[in-house]
């Protein structure tokens, strides 16, 4: 393995990072809360790299922790098993995710421990500082996320925000066709009851988490339309959705 990823984060201090980050989050995970994954089976056979996750969103780094969690037990399969959080043993460092970047900007060791973690920040061209705004999609953010790809698993969130059942952006499905990567569509369950939105913080103890995996597909010459109509409903998040309403970009 090289020693830096494609955006020059050294390889081994993000293991490291991965393992104790990923140890203290098991114990929320699974002692003060419950989660659950599912779909599992469907990681094993898929390729090293160019690897979409495209998942709902409930909070700002709840859901996609637990979705690194997956990644490692799949990864150890010898050791999957929540009971201990021995699953980080290697640890899985080639997984990127997609966050904004006014987000991961905002300060505090979250968000810092994220951004060596393997963020992609992205310019959001919707929304900043909590204002509506429009301008056009920065070129050079989509190619970071095909970039990403290109050396691993990337995760993101097409809807753009932690409010349920809001459309998804075009953009995710222009990267699909550009990079033609497998794409795992992913549904969160629990966080946004359980946990604060911004923080890792429990807003309520005991709470069901679920991480579902589904199967994995591939979209080729198709709509971009189409292509986020299937993804959401995979994800349970088509609800009150038609394709006329997927008129945003931004990725």
């Amino acid at each position: 393995m090289k020693l830096r990823d494609p955006f020059g984060n050294i390889y081994f201090l993000k293991g490291i990072l991965v393992i104790v980050f990923g140890t203290i989050s098991w114990y929320v995970f699974a002692r003060i809360q419950r989660i659950r994954f599912s779909g599992l089976k469907h990681l094993e056979s898929l390729p090293k790299s160019n690897v979409l996750f495209v998942s709902n969103h409930q909070t700002y780094f709840a859901d996609v922790t637990a979705i690194n969690h997956g990644f490692n037990l799949m990864n150890n399969r010898s050791r999957a098993n929540l009971k201990y959080p021995f699953y980080f043993f290697p640890p899985f460092v080639t997984s990127y995710y997609v966050a904004a970047r006014e987000t991961m900007k905002k300060g505090g060791i979250i968000p810092f421990l994220f951004s060596l973690a393997g963020a992609i920040t992205v310019r959001r061209t919707w929304r900043e500082k909590g204002k509506d705004v429009k301008r056009q999609v920065n070129p050079e953010d989509q190619q970071k996320i095909v970039k990403a790809l290109g050396a691993g698993w990337v995760v993101t969130f097409p809807q753009g925000t932690t409010k349920p059942f809001s459309p998804p952006r075009k953009g995710t499905a222009k990267i699909i066709l550009e990079a033609d990567p497998i794409v795992v569509p992913v549904k969160v369950e629990g966080f946004r009851k359980g946990f604060e939105k911004k923080g890792l913080w429990v807003k309520k103890k005991r709470m069901r988490l679920l991480v579902a995996f589904k199967e994995p597909r591939k979209y080729t010459n198709m709509p971009v339309e189409d292509i986020l109509m299937d993804i959401m409903e995979e994800i349970d998040q088509a609800r009150g959705l038609s394709p006329a309403l997927i008129t945003e970009e931004g990725v």
